[in-house]
């Protein structure tokens, strides 16, 4: 008989999209030159993954009731040593638990997964750190260089998933730490290591070693020009928590950002500071996005910002200048830019400025990137300021939705926001009025006021 022979496929690399033959645009994603031919492998007869085998396997798998052996299924938690980072996991690193964590390259992913090593040995928790992009003695340099030195972390450089899991299995770490899911390769797959056929397989692995034998295991993955995680969209959904790592440049402090989280709020925040010695904790950022601010309050108005659950203090710039071209210019960092053509179009029809023909600069000081619609009175305050030319009280904060008909609307999380602004010496609130009911026995010393606002007419009079 003639041997039978191998088929080939094409996959999207953006998507997953599989085709017959080669497309120039991927009809599933609308992507250009995504498509890659890859050779088909014979389908695993088991997919996914399931504790126990044999007759173990039906034991296992058998539901159990809520009432029942409590102590057996509670969630055990694992002390990473850092308090920011304890706080985005949603209160420290879950046992069993899949995290992927993503960010762009030169960032510091690796130095904050091996300080979190660092932290976990300290607790004696053992760790096994695989790199397939460095060698060990590059990676033991670095580890050296930020002070960790513990014989309860392991390293190695491979690539091979069959031989990961092996020493994985071998060793029985508390904690697997996998330096990049990019470069780890199914020897089973014709694909080349980071393709979307790779990715999903290895992944799927890694998922029944971290559900079956409990291990932990970390993740680090790529991000894409636009910002978002390399691979698969399935990747995303196979983890149980999507780290995102980020930061400008030109500053010396990171952002971790929990995108999704089962064991804890989804957005929660935590901030790291680029020191001589590795990422520092920054305990306080409220205070480390306002301490350089000036003394010139034109366009500056401060906002109480809510990071999952964290209340977050930050500096919001506005600039208005007469512009001659017929579109002016609308730029903004830090908001979503549609979002300031919306507030400029109420301001310009409810208000008497001709915003129409300013170009408007909106920054959010630090780098932040502020995602909910309750900075909408801030970025008004401000451009209003700048506009009039008068300045903004110092110590006066900022928050509250505006809609298009002018109306300011209410936002959530009132109190919390309150009580951080109050905690930082702010003496003025300017918040919307049907927050009023939302606050309860909520009181301030009689130094310190609330203006509670209906519309941006009132902003203006107060301003």
């Amino acid at each position: 008989m003639a041997k039978s022979k191998s088929k080939t496929i094409y996959v999207c690399q953006n998507c997953g999209a599989q085709r017959s033959r080669w497309e120039g645009k991927c009809t599933d994603c609308s992507a250009w030159n995504t498509f890659v031919e890859e050779i088909q492998a014979t389908e695993a007869k088991t997919r996914g993954w399931s504790v126990g085998t044999g007759e173990d396997r039906a034991l296992s798998s058998k539901p159990v009731s809520l009432d029942q052996r409590l102590e057996e299924i509670r969630l055990t938690r694992f002390d990473t040593g850092y308090s920011e980072l304890n706080r985005v996991l949603g209160g420290g690193l879950a046992k069993g638990s899949f995290v992927l964590l993503g960010g762009a390259p030169g960032i510091g992913k690796s130095t904050l997964l091996l300080q979190m090593a660092g932290g976990l040995a300290e607790n004696k928790h053992r760790v096994l750190y695989i790199s397939g992009e460095e060698s060990v003695a590059q990676t033991g340099s670095r580890a050296h260089r930020l002070g960790i030195r513990n014989s309860h972390i392991e390293i190695g450089a491979e690539s091979n998933l069959h031989t990961i899991m092996d020493l994985a299995r071998q060793k029985k770490p508390d904690v697997l730490i996998v330096d990049s899911i990019q470069t780890v390769y199914l020897s089973d797959l014709q694909a080349a290591p980071g393709s979307v056929s790779q990715v999903r397989e290895c992944a799927g692995h890694l998922m029944g070693l971290a559900k079956q034998d409990e291990i932990t295991v970390i993740l680090i993955g790529h991000v894409t020009k636009d910002g978002s995680i390399a691979g698969p969209k399935v990747l995303e959904h196979m983890v149980d928590c999507v780290l995102s790592f980020d930061g400008d440049i030109s500053y010396n402090f990171r952002l971790l950002r929990s995108l999704k989280n089962r064991f804890g709020a989804a957005q929660e925040l935590g901030v790291f500071q680029m020191a001589a010695k590795g990422l520092a904790e920054v305990t306080n950022p409220s205070e480390l996005f306002l301490e350089e601010r000036g003394d010139q309050l034109i366009g500056s108005a401060v906002f109480a910002s809510m990071e999952g659950t964290r209340p977050l203090l930050c500096e919001v710039q506005a600039l208005t200048l007469s512009s001659p071209m017929a579109m002016p210019r609308r730029t903004a960092l830090g908001i979503d830019v549609n979002r300031l053509h919306l507030l400029t179009a109420v301001l310009d029809r409810h208000l008497d400025v001709r915003l129409s023909h300013s170009d408007i600069f909106i920054n959010v000081v630090g780098g932040l990137k502020l995602i909910e619609p309750a900075a909408d009175l801030a970025v008004a305050a401000a451009i209003l300021s700048t506009e009039s030319r008068k300045d903004l009280d110092a110590k006066t904060v900022f928050f509250g939705e505006i809609g298009l008909t002018g109306e300011v609307r209410g936002v959530s999380l009132v109190e919390t926001r309150l009580k951080e602004a109050d905690k930082l010496g702010f003496t003025h609130f300017v918040i919307p009025f049907s927050n009023k009911r939302h606050l309860g026995d909520f009181k301030l010393p009689k130094e310190k006021k609330i203006s509670y606002i209906r519309n941006v007419k009132e902003l203006e009079r107060l301003i």
